[in-house]
């Protein structure tokens, strides 16, 4: 399918598109309310004809910029022109966001209101993006610029939301990365291959008012040769795609390596860009073969890195090969049952079986530079998705922090250290039928990655005397005599079970 001309991000006109979408209330719950809650959930399943029936009997503002910015419906040109009174439909064309056609005004892109949550509180940008496959009636150009989409929200929600003075948004895409940093960086490079994926990104600042993020074109760190950066985000083309001729190959998506050799080559030189204590964050792809675990392959991605990193690297899902081309195969706007379809999977299985690939890891990773001296954190582990839906970021910052004061802590440091239980935290007992004692003893986290930890007596007993009273020497002393024990030795079984619970937020310094 042939893209659309470019994006023509020119300031005066997204400001007046700005003040239009302002005036008319073009806002995430004000557009949700507009077709309601079953139309809305349909929209998430890719699903848009209940929306349009909701809105079929109205021309107000926002109806009309509904059907248009987010559905990618034509309309009038009276329509238009009532809507974006200082816009107009000339700007909008002007802008490369629409075209005049016989039914109007034709949109070429889409312009959604995209909510976030973070530490100041709620807010909202406008992300245009291209049209996606349910607008577009099928599949995608290959240069295709995704818009705001799960694994999006995913890392914009993981960024640390501690200040910085330069951040570096390395795929950019449509900017959603960029404009989460400048939340709380003071400069951002924002790079990608794709001048199509530059101009939605340039656009999406001037539309949100947001300056000091600066568009360079070019792959993975060639743009930003020999400088460095306090935190780096990315959100990189990792989807695993048969190097196969027939086989689209989306700029958004696909980084034009074999299998994960993208995700490993960022791992492995990432360190060099960033400044002393910088981050970086990235979702990424990796497979499993035989002998060779997807979560230990990337410790040696990190191993491999020329600059020592601490690492954190959470596995979320896993996918056999067959679930992992059906899914991005779909992605594309491929239908299952086609002949395409299943040409398709066969390029794919054929792929991963040339490397003997057992399974694709999905996760996140979370690399840091150390200040001074070797890593000290090397932490790889399979988290569920977490339940609560909140942001990461906090938390993870609130874990590095808890990280580099345990690691400057000595036991009986720790020991004089007085903690309090996490206000999220929660336990749950279960007892056999007749039985006084608890068979299994639990502590629930409600905020985080939503973990539970299965403890024992000693353990529950400790956690719940942690009021921000007593230090912990003296709770396990008093355990220890409660119960019989040997202090020494419960004070040597606790201790590192007590650091764990500190890093990942049941219990916290007072």
């Amino acid at each position: 399918m042939p893209s659309p001309p470019l994006p023509q991000p020119e300031p005066a006109l997204c400001l007046a598109l700005a003040a239009d979408l302002r005036a008319a209330r073009f806002h995430g719950e004000d557009v949700r309310a507009a077709w309601g809650e079953l139309a809305d959930d349909a929209i998430a399943r890719g699903l848009r004809r209940p929306a349009e029936r909701a809105l079929a009997d109205r021309d107000d503002p926002i109806a009309v910029l509904a059907r248009l910015l987010v559905l990618g419906m034509p309309q009038s040109l009276s329509q238009v022109e009532s809507a974006l009174p200082r816009t107009t439909a000339a700007g909008l064309v002007a802008l490369g966001l629409a075209e005049v056609s016989a039914d109007g005004i034709r949109p070429l892109a889409v312009v959604r209101p995209q909510p976030y949550v973070d530490d100041t509180g709620e807010g909202g940008w406008w992300v245009a993006s291209d049209l996606d496959e349910a607008a577009l009636g099928g599949p995608l150009p290959e240069d295709h610029v995704l818009g705001v989409g799960g694994a999006s929200l995913t890392l914009a929600g993981l960024q640390l939301p501690t200040p910085a003075r330069r951040g570096l948004d390395v795929g950019t895409g449509c900017g959603i990365q960029a404009l989460r940093a400048r939340r709380n960086v003071a400069e951002v490079v924002a790079t990608d291959i794709s001048e199509r994926a530059l101009r939605f990104t340039r656009l999406n600042a001037l539309l949100n008012s947001v300056d000091g993020i600066e568009p360079r074109r070019g792959s993975m760190f060639s743009p930003v040769a020999g400088e460095q950066f306090d935190r780096i985000a990315s959100n990189p083309p990792f989807v695993i795609t048969p190097r196969a001729e027939g086989v689209p190959e989306y700029e958004y998506r696909d980084g034009g390596m074999i299998g994960d050799d993208l995700v490993a080559e960022f791992v492995r030189s990432v360190g060099s860009h960033l400044t002393p204590g910088g981050v970086a964050q990235l979702l990424g792809n990796w497979e499993t073969r035989p002998g060779a675990v997807g979560l230990d392959r990337v410790r040696d991605w990190v191993a491999q890195s020329p600059v020592p990193l601490d690492a954190w690297v959470v596995e979320r899902e896993t996918l056999d090969p067959l679930s992992y081309a059906e899914l991005w195969i779909r992605d594309g706007g491929t239908l299952p049952g086609s002949p395409e379809f299943g040409r398709l999977i066969d390029a794919w299985l054929e792929d991963f079986a040339g490397r003997h690939v057992e399974g694709v890891g999905f996760g996140y990773i979370l690399l840091r530079r150390p200040m001074a001296g070797g890593p000290t954190l090397a932490r790889y582990e399979r988290v569920g998705t977490p339940p609560s839906g909140a942001p990461l970021g906090p938390h993870l910052a609130e874990a590095l922090s808890a990280h580099d004061r345990l690691t400057a802590l000595a036991d009986g440091d720790l020991e004089a250290s007085v903690l309090t239980v996490a206000p999220d935290v929660s336990e749950a007992r279960h007892h056999l039928p007749g039985s006084e004692s608890p068979s299994v003893i639990e502590l629930r986290q409600g905020g985080g990655f939503g973990r539970v930890i299965e403890v024992d007596p000693a353990l529950a007993a400790l956690v719940g005397a942690c009021d921000g009273d007593l230090a912990v020497g003296p709770l396990v002393a008093a355990i220890a005599e409660l119960l019989e024990v040997d202090g020494a030795a419960l004070r040597e079984d606790l201790l590192p079970r007590i650091r764990e619970l500190i890093f990942t937020g049941f219990l916290r310094f007072s």
